[in-house]
């Protein structure tokens, strides 16, 4: 369970964690006029930790007209204090605060270079008025007072930040373009499993914890909560009907993630299926089914509860509405060592909430992933066996009363 933990805040600070050191300190430039200014969108790319997965983003200015050490700074959203108090707690929690820093352009380099990732640059082509204000609203964002922001991974990340401060600075002329051509109606879920394609371990776990209120429907803006796709929407986004973005330009080249590979979580769910089906179908692997049975209940019982966890004791939003809890029971546990009277109620029941979480994907209220399909099957398998047991129980009762009620007769 704590490796689960680990695994989903690893994921919420994907766009954070990628970034640089944790501590950095605010550096605050000379005000002057914006002749010499020169602003661009730094895209990074993806790393070989869980938490390089997404990418980077942040804003470079460069100022020609100052002194040194202002002359190239990197206002970077993703910085966070790991020496804080609580921490971890508030870490796990989804409370900890994110703030903006400026780093130097040849430092933050040497930090991808060093990982093997790589950088892009696009310059935007504004009028220095327009310059002066995006460098005068990253300023104040990094005042003490300003830096800090509470991150959530798909709605106020590194990306989101930045999407932001162009129609605030460049008002009601600024338009972006489309991120993705052609509009899919592409969720946070899809986008989240296209990036893991290779992670399948992560893949499956994340899916377990995260919720509904990620396969909403994106629109433009909400797609460009990942740096790949807030780059791609700044260079078609236009102010007054003009292009302000010149073409990214690669000026730093990375490694290349390796093909997906394979997938073994999905193997291993076939054959919990396969081993299963087999424990219950044939008597001389009796044992084998009971042993099927308990380690299914286990499993998805502790999982519901680590889904109850996350929904209402953090403030990971992603976490919220997760109906994986109708076919990962809580309730599944408490049955290694408890069998009630009405067992095979339970199980009709249990087995009719895995009928609703397979509507609910069909309707993408939720989705489920393809690993989630022989689970779902092994546990109507364990459903219909304590069914069984539950009618043979109730059998044997009836019985029992009879012969007593003949006896008192």
């Amino acid at each position: 369970m704590k490796k689960l933990l680990v695994l989903l805040c690893s994921i919420c600070m994907g766009l954070a964690a990628g970034a640089q050191s944790p501590v950095a300190d605010t550096m605050a430039a000379p005000a002057h006029h914006g002749s010499g200014l020169r602003i661009s969108l730094l895209t990074c790319g993806v790393g070989d930790e869980v938490y390089e997965t997404f990418g980077h983003t942040a804003v470079r200015i460069t100022d020609s007209n100052a002194n040194p050490p202002f002359d190239d700074l990197v206002y970077n959203y993703g910085m966070f204090n790991g020496y804080d108090k609580g921490f971890e707690l508030k870490f796990m929690r989804g409370k900890l605060k994110y703030y903006v820093a400026t780093n130097y352009f040849g430092t933050f380099m040497e930090e991808y270079y060093a990982y093997g990732r790589s950088v892009e640059e696009q310059e935007l082509v504004l009028d220095d008025d327009k310059k002066l204000e995006i460098k005068a609203y990253l300023e104040n964002n990094a005042l003490p007072e300003n830096r800090y922001y509470k991150y959530d991974f798909f709605f106020d990340n590194c990306a989101t930040r930045i999407r932001d401060i162009f129609p605030r600075t460049l008002g009601s002329g600024f338009v972006y373009g489309d991120a993705v051509r052609p509009v899919q109606g592409y969720t946070f879920r899809d986008i989240m499993n296209k990036y893991f394609y290779d992670r399948h371990w992560t893949r499956l776990g994340v899916n377990i914890l995260l919720g509904s209120r990620i396969d909403k429907v994106l629109t433009n803006m909400d797609i460009m909560f990942l740096p790949d796709y807030l780059r791609d929407g700044l260079a078609a986004a236009t102010l007054n009907g003009r292009p302000i973005s010149k073409k990214p330009e690669l000026i730093l080249d990375g490694s290349h993630r390796a093909p997906a590979g394979l997938n073994v979580p999905m193997i291993m769910c076939c054959a919990l299926l396969v081993l299963t089906i087999l424990g219950h179908s044939l008597y001389r692997l009796r044992v084998l089914g009971r042993i099927m049975n308990g380690l299914l209940l286990f499993v998805t019982g502790l999982l519901g509860c680590l889904i109850l966890l996350m929904w209402f004791g953090t403030d990971h939003q992603g976490c919220g509405n997760n109906f994986n809890v109708l076919w990962m029971l809580p309730v599944n546990i408490l049955l290694l060592v408890w069998r009630p009277k009405g067992i095979g109620k339970y199980a009709i029941i249990a087995i009719g909430l895995i009928g609703v979480s397979l509507v609910l994907h069909v309707c993408r209220i939720q989705g489920l992933i393809p690993e989630f399909l022989p689970l779902m099957a092994a546990l109507v398998v364990v459903y219909i066996s304590l069914y069984r047991q539950g009618k043979s129980k109730a059998k044997a009762n009836r019985v029992l009363k009879q012969e007593y009620h003949d006896v008192l007769s």
